[in-house]
């Protein structure tokens, strides 16, 4: 063999070797490319009459989302309150081919067989804010009874004196939706034994119109003078019983919960006595953690499932349970504005700012 036909050969070998490791290069990179648009997820969310939902957590968790994985696909759904539309989204996000979906339940006990076929089809569920029923994967929420307690608590501090000198109006929220149970029992550990209950009703779909029905209901068969305090669970139904309230003549301590920015302005001007802060941030940013780590096949971290919360009688759920705030008018600089919520200029229009100004909020 010639020198030149083995120097051929050699150069030959070495093109082949070279555009080898070219290849398993490029093979590599679309492999992590591949792995990288895995990361498909469903963030389904139960309504927009809240306004939180729109505002804070959607924008939130995806913001997240993408901050972990850049290349993530996010398909999102809202169900305008309607359980039946929620389970056929589910089966959209299924068809689409995602890995993980992020729900949060319009009805917790309704929504057991759509979790228990994603989870049959192989795909993650992480139940967002409120315990979905069926095989889930993980839960993010706050503790749901220590909300009820705090607004018991402050409720009761708000009445002081008249606590017995009257009745209470409860409203406790929707009854497909698990947290309003929770709200309700640690709102009753509290208050039980301390006030009259004269009238109790449930609230579905967390609807502002039928709260102020049911508060002027209650205000025609009690009687305006016998009322000395409502609870409400959120800050919806605390719109429509204010606006009862209101017509009928009537200023008496008002709970709420969620830190909607409509009922920071009924707190500086009395008509609403305080709400509960859940700050929505931390709660997105664990769920949009924890539907990435799945996708990518991580288990969870002890960092992110703490604890544990029970479902479907003794079913366990890996969850995290964050800390809730109790804003009135003294704090509210300190909490929904410190927080990001709100800016001081978002809450004190012209119609808020002599109330802002006696609050300190300049």
């Amino acid at each position: 063999m010639t020198r030149t036909l083995r120097s051929a050969i050699a150069l030959a070998g070495a093109a082949a070797l070279s555009l080898g490791v070219v290849a398993t290069s490029a093979s590599a990179l679309g492999a992590g490319s591949e792995k990288q648009g895995d990361v498909k997820i469903g963030l389904l969310l139960p309504e927009s009459k809240t306004t939180r939902y729109e505002k804070f957590d959607r924008p939130y968790i995806e913001q997240k989302i993408k901050e972990l994985a850049p290349n993530a696909q996010i398909d999102y759904y809202n169900a305008a309150e309607s359980a039946t539309t929620q389970q056929q989204q589910v089966n959209t996000a299924l068809a689409k081919g995602d890995k993980v979906l992020i729900l949060d339940a319009v009805d917790a006990k309704s929504i057991q067989s759509s979790v228990q076929k994603a989870h049959d089809a192989g795909v993650k569920v992480v139940a967002y804010d409120r315990l979905a029923q069926g095989p889930v994967d993980a839960y993010v929420s706050y503790d749901n009874h220590k909300v009820g307690e705090l607004q018991g608590k402050a409720l009761l501090a708000a009445l002081g004196d008249k606590a017995k000198s009257g009745v209470i109006v409860m409203h406790n929220g929707s009854p497909t939706d698990p947290n309003a149970g929770q709200f309700k029992a640690g709102a009753h550990s509290v208050l039980d034994g301390k006030v009259k209950i004269g009238k109790e009703y449930d609230t579905p779909n967390w609807d502002p119109n039928n709260a102020n029905q049911q508060m002027s209901g209650a205000i025609s068969s009690l009687g305006k003078d016998k009322i000395v305090g409502v609870y409400s669970a959120n800050d919806g139904l605390a719109a429509g019983i204010a606006t009862a309230l209101k017509a009928a003549g009537i200023n008496v301590p008002l709970s709420g919960q969620d830190a909607q920015l409509d009922a920071i302005q009924r707190i500086l001007i009395g008509t609403q006595t305080f709400t509960v802060e859940k700050p929505y941030k931390p709660e997105a940013d664990i769920a949009a953690t924890m539907a990435v780590n799945l996708a990518e096949g991580k288990k969870l971290s002890s960092d992110l499932v703490p604890t544990t919360v029970t479902s479907d009688g003794d079913r366990k759920v890996a969850a995290q349970l964050l800390n809730p705030i109790v804003v009135n008018k003294d704090n509210i600089k300190d909490t929904v504005v410190k927080d990001g919520l709100y800016t001081v200029q978002e809450i004190c229009t012209p119609t808020y700012a002599a109330a802002c100004k006696d609050a300190g909020l300049e």
